[in-house]
């Protein structure tokens, strides 16, 4: 600390400040990174006046072999052009490939070798043998005749025999079958899990069944190949699916069950009418002790059929198993009543039977206070170990208990954020339609931030995993050579959980808690939701959605938290404190006294030893009035005080009272350490104990981004200041954060060496 005195001018006195312009790059617009807007998408992020998007609409008959696990189906696709371009061919998805034996997934799979492999690891690395691929027995044309297609690896062309021109519909059918994977053995978002003591699977399918490209004005069509981790972009479209299983199994799924009376007894259509009556306790469809006899008295031979109708949703998946174990409970969101529901098997019990469907209601109920109100008829969350993923009204999730109904915190809440957040996928991207196999954040990292607000709701005291700023700070210092910005493609990302999840929920959050205030974000953020639901948006849409409904400047936010890897650590550099001065010679000269007794250089301490052998001592001749140890550089004079009394007559009284009053300027220099420009929190605490806390908004890095100073006035004395006192930036160094310094404590492991 250097304590200063302050000169206060007369008020004729003044001065100039000069500051030099250095780089405001960190603030300059986003020009050239986001689509110049135009008829389909507009400046303010809305949709424009000629925006479109296309339909495709299927008719599915689907049979799932429970003997041999296979999958098989026929379909019919109706696609209607919508766009105002004549299209020459279509696109069509072909995610199963991604498990053929020569598919360039397992082609592209990379590793060494290690000191210790499991099995499954060397064999699903070197000794893939599992054809998990489609197996296209036709694809016809409407009049029965052959489409001659292309297949390319995951995608189909459909060659057209003359383009299809816009507002027309073209319909073609595909039939075909693959071998369903085991999840536990090979891993998949899809697929079955094998009970072995009692020779009964569980499945949960998706992905099953070709679908639809999306066209759109962004990228014409989305054909980017299916790699396994960016996921899928579909187009909206009505779904009628029939779905042939052994008549003993229970089927959720996306749509609304239309033939309930063939598949379902009396007895469970009369528990399902009384759970759509419930609104504070599950109802059991299906319960564990009935679920428990069909896993016993299994049936194979018997089929039966379940019919399903879903309008305007992205996709459909469904479970199957005579395993299931089935709850619902109404939810009233606006003016519709949702069925929130729950499949499990009896594995998945204590847990699932207390938490899970009343998971699923609290999960709509509070995105559609953040969102758009659930518009679907019913959300289900289905359990089967070790899987997390998100379909239209349709979930599977992990969250499994030990075989003695025993489990741990960690299990108990990875299930309840689990269904919050598969449950919540609903939202982003089935309902506003994000591309996920371009942009992985705009589902999962928005997703992750309503789960957030979601976890507390359920509980102010949830371990949350994501949201709060100071969670990220570790990844954010990390490597730079290993952290992708967020605005990266997903095959390319780095630490895929921190960059596509973890990153953009805190971005969000800080928007929110920090930068924005919630009730500027939160109606900013509905906006864009209303705006695109059952929509496509894109980053640029989200982006200028969120500034044009607040009247914020947020360009230099999305430019650093999204555009580069930089992290923040804003450091609170140098702290000069300054005190009102008048020009009162008295008070000079009693500091001058105060400097002599300040502590001497170690040198002028060792040198008094040899005082009585310097010449001066020996040599009176050498000794004048100067050499007295008595003697003080500055002595007032009556003409000094003559000039102090005139110049305390120039002062007004507004002069006056700031020299009578006990002011003292802090005067703080920052920098940017990070280069993350952030807006600069500081708390003051004074001598007598109170304290005060200043939001300096981030405009302060204008003109100058690596460093600024800034002096603060108090009347009251400042004995310590911190930086980012609520740890809401996401500061990753908080040892520069404080006056006086603080040394934060860290933590070491000590490594034991095996012997």
């Amino acid at each position: 600390m250097k304590n200063k005195f302050l000169l206060v001018l007369a008020a004729f006195a003044g001065g100039t400040l000069l500051a030099q312009n250095t780089n405001t790059s960190k603030f300059k617009q986003l020009g050239t990174e986001i689509p110049t807007p135009n008829v389909y998408r507009t400046a303010s992020g809305a949709p424009g006046h000629q925006y479109y998007q296309q339909k495709a609409d299927y008719v599915m008959d689907i049979v799932l072999d429970d003997k041999n696990q296979i999958i098989e189906g026929s379909e019919e696709i109706t696609y209607t052009n919508n766009s105002p371009d004549p299209l020459e061919y279509l696109w069509v998805q072909l995610d199963q490939n991604m498990r053929a034996n020569n598919s360039t997934t397992q082609l592209i799979k990379k590793g060494g070798m290690r000191e210790k492999m499991t099995y499954n690891s060397l064999k699903n690395t070197y000794f893939y043998d599992f054809d998990g691929g489609f197996k296209i027995e036709y694809v016809k044309r409407s009049d029965g005749s052959d489409i001659p297609v292309i297949v390319n690896n995951t995608m189909m062309l459909i060659p057209l025999k003359k383009p299809l021109q816009p507002g027309e519909k073209y319909s073609f059918e595909i039939k075909w079958w693959y071998h369903i994977n085991d999840r536990m053995d090979i891993g998949g978002r899809s697929g079955f899990e094998y009970f072995e003591n009692e020779d009964n699977y569980l499945y949960t399918i998706a992905q099953f069944f070709p679908r639809m490209a999306v066209y759109n004005d962004v990228d014409g069509w989305q054909n980017k190949q299916f790699l396994g981790r960016g996921e899928f972009t579909l187009p909206f479209g009505d779904y009628k699916v029939n779905i042939t299983v052994p008549s003993d199994h229970v089927v959720g799924s996306t749509g609304r069950l239309t033939n309930a009376k063939e598949v379902l007894t009396e007895e469970l259509a009369s528990r399902l009418e009384k759970a759509k009556e419930s609104f504070e306790e599950p109802v059991f469809i299906v319960t564990q002790e009935e679920a428990i006899k069909a896993e016993e008295n299994k049936n194979f031979k018997d089929t039966k059929t379940w019919s399903f109708y879903a309008a305007n949703v992205r996709d459909f998946a469904f479970a199957s198993s005579r395993k299931f174990i089935w709850d619902a409970m109404a939810v009233q969101i606006g003016d519709s009543t949702v069925m929130a529901m729950s499949y499990y098997p009896k594995e998945g019990n204590p847990l699932w039977e207390k938490y899970s469907t009343k998971v699923v209601a609290h999960t709509i109920k509070t995105y559609s206070k953040f969102t758009v109100d659930y518009p679907y008829h019913k959300a289900i969350s289905v359990h089967s170990k070790s899987i997390g993923m998100e379909y239209p009204m349709i979930c599977f999730n992990g969250g499994r208990p030990n075989p003695d109904g025993t489990y741990s915190a960690a299990t108990k809440y990875g299930m309840i954020s689990v269904i919050i957040h598969e449950v919540g996928h609903n939202f982003f991207p089935m309902i506003i339609n994000s591309d996920e196999r371009q942009w992985t954040w705009m589902d999962e990292g928005l997703n992750t931030f309503v789960q957030y607000l979601t976890e507390v709701e359920w509980d102010v005291d949830y371990p949350c995993r994501r949201g709060p700023a100071y969670k990220i700070t570790d990844y954010m210092k990390g490597d730079k050579s290993k952290i992708a910005p967020i605005m990266t493609n997903s095959e390319s990302i780095y630490q895929f959980g921190n960059n596509a999840y973890g990153k953009p929920a805190t971005a969000l959050n800080i928007l929110r808690e920090t930068v924005m205030g919630r009730e500027l974000f939160d109606y900013s953020f509905k906006v864009y939701c209303e705006r695109w639901k059952f929509k496509h948006p894109t980053p640029a849409d989200f982006f200028r959605t969120m500034e044009d409904a607040s009247a914020v400047d947020l360009d230099w936010f999305w430019r650093g938290w999204f555009y580069t890897n930089d992290h923040v650590d804003i450091s609170l550099d140098e702290v000069n404190v300054f005190t009102p001065f008048d020009g009162n010679p008295e008070v000079l000269e009693e500091d001058l006294e105060l400097k002599d007794e300040k502590r001497r250089f170690i040198g002028d301490t060792r040198n008094e030893e040899i005082a009585s052998e310097t010449v001066v001592a020996k040599d009176s001749k050498t000794v004048d009035f100067y050499n007295s140890r008595e003697y003080r550089p500055y002595k007032p004079s009556d003409r000094d005080f003559e000039k102090y009394e005139r110049q305390k007559d120039a002062y007004n009284q507004e002069e006056k009272d700031l020299l009578k009053g006990d002011y003292k300027f802090y005067e703080c220099t920052f920098s940017n350490k990070g280069g993350l420009i952030m807006p600069v929190i500081l708390e003051f605490t004074f001598k007598d104990g109170s304290t005060e806390v200043q939001k300096i908004p981030v405009e302060v890095w204008l003109q100058s981004e690596t460093e600024f100073v800034k002096t603060f006035v108090f009347e009251k004395e400042v004995v310590k200041i911190e930086l980012d006192p609520f740890l809401e930036t996401a500061d990753t160094d908080r040892n520069n954060n404080y006056w006086p310094a603080v040394q934060e404590p860290s933590r070491f492991e000590l490594y034991i060496r095996n012997r």
